[in-house]
């Protein structure tokens, strides 16, 4: 092909999309998902009528990496993961390395949630927890005397 700008001769590739493919898949950390594909852990939040259950996914962490914080009525979990490379083949490199690592974080607003009863368990990569509501106060009715 003629390149009619700069009078250069440019070869056609019929394959360089499918390289292009190959090196986004394989050769990025994320792959073919990009950066942001892991950059928030998943939530379901159920109405349990007295509490709100929320689970977490987080497979993939030990429990020590997992932190939840509470200030001014919101609430941050944040997990990290560290990528150990440790493992080598003979040569003492690696074949291939899939495991990312680095912090994820997610924040919620409490309002509405006795935040000092919030129970949190975490099993088989899904931290589950319980967030009481708090309980409305009925407003009192009376009557005012005129004096």
């Amino acid at each position: 092909m003629l390149n009619r700008k700069n009078n250069e001769l440019s070869l056609y590739n019929p394959f360089g999309e499918l390289e292009e493919f190959r090196k986004r898949f394989f050769a990025e950390p994320f792959g073919f998902f990009g950066r942001d594909f892991l950059a928030e852990f998943q939530t379901d939040i159920r109405d349990e009528g007295d509490a709100y259950v929320m689970e977490a996914d987080l497979p993939g962490f030990r429990k020590e990496d997992i932190k939840v914080d509470i200030s001014n009525d919101i609430m941050t979990i944040r997990a990290e993961r560290r990528s150990k490379r440790d493992e080598k083949d003979s040569g003492g490199k690696y074949i291939c390395c899939e495991r990312s690592y680095g912090s994820y974080s997610r924040q919620f607003d409490l309002t509405g949630i006795k935040a000092e009863d919030i129970k949190a368990k975490y099993d088989n990569g899904v931290l589950t927890m319980t967030l009481p509501k708090k309980e409305h106060a009925v407003p009192e009715s009376r009557r005012i005397e005129i004096e």
